[in-house]
């Protein structure tokens, strides 16, 4: 048995047929075939019934084609660890983030990333923090960004950042800094369920699950583009991160205010569910990104609250 042959029955069971499994593994359909036959014969096993057109993946052969997925995963890991000990960064890295810390912080981390790992392949989906977690734990993601503290075991974090929180909108009042007091009597536009930042915005502000909204209108969005648009036809209010402000013009900046002291923060980490594996180019990738939001981002946290996730 060797790696190649581990290759090539993942190979046709993907693609059900000799002659495209063979392109895509890049030899001859006789050697496809040939190999195939032989690690069935090493492990004295059916993976395919041949006479099925197309071809069928058999019970235990499912089995086997499982665990050569797992074996090569590891083999991919035990090579990126070895490259990561010279002091290499490359390989593939699959990340899962959610979509409130997306919308802002991967335009801003992305370009510089890519640019100090040219020989890094990136592969990031905007999900929940619900399925970064058993994605996580199911490997089928190395890393996760969301935000913390979660209440999970078995998850490793590294802090990237602290977020402060601010009001956007048309506020009745003349302070410099809003209470949480004076949200209640707004109208306010939150995210739909689901969104962690809404669980927090509604426990610290107290609003108790009333929308406030139009009489005749109960909304919730999964944007923050979509609220602020809401707020600037129905009036009220919303609440966004630090980072999303600073991608608004300034036409729309001019609407923001702040919290009194000590004001909300939001923590953002970078989890992992083996931290073992891939350690090193995870602490690469989160001590990059801390260097560059620290650049546009500066949070006394003596004067702020964390919100729980």
């Amino acid at each position: 048995m060797n790696i190649q042959q581990l290759q090539y029955i993942i190979a046709l069971d993907r693609y059900k047929n000799f002659t495209k499994a063979s392109e895509s593994c890049f030899i001859t359909q006789a050697t496809l075939s040939t190999m195939i036959r032989r690690l069935e014969e090493e492990l004295e096993v059916i993976i395919f019934d041949r006479k099925a057109n197309p071809i069928i993946t058999t019970d235990a052969g499912r089995e086997i084609i499982a665990e050569a997925e797992k074996a090569l995963d590891h083999i991919k890991n035990m090579v990126m660890l070895a490259k990561e000990d010279n002091g290499v960064i490359e390989g593939n890295v699959r990340i899962g983030i959610i979509p409130t810390i997306a919308n802002s912080l991967l335009p801003l981390v992305l370009k510089p990333v890519m640019e100090q790992y040219p020989r890094l392949d990136i592969t990031i989906t905007e999900i929940t923090t619900e399925n970064v977690l058993e994605q996580l734990k199911g490997n089928q993601l190395d890393f996760g960004i969301i935000s913390t503290p979660i209440d999970a075991k078995g998850y490793d974090t590294e802090v990237l950042y602290y977020e402060p929180l601010k009001v956007y909108g048309n506020i009745r009042s003349n302070k410099k800094y809003l209470m949480t007091s004076d949200l209640t009597r707004e109208t306010h536009w939150l995210l739909e369920d689901g969104h962690c930042i809404r669980d927090q915005i509604m426990s610290y502000c107290s609003l108790q699950n009333k929308h406030n909204q139009l009489s005749n209108l109960k909304f919730q969005s999964h944007s923050f583009e979509t609220l602020l648009n809401m707020v600037d036809s129905f009036g009220g209010l919303t609440i966004i991160p630090e980072l999303y402000v600073q991608t608004l013009p300034e036409r729309q900046q001019s609407k923001v205010m702040e919290f009194e002291r000590p004001f909300p923060v939001r923590e953002i980490s970078m989890i992992s569910y083996r931290s073992d594996v891939k350690a090193r180019l995870g602490k690469a990738l989160a001590a990059k990104v801390r260097q560059i939001v620290e650049g546009v981002l500066q949070v006394d946290l003596n004067q702020s609250v964390l919100l729980k996730a």
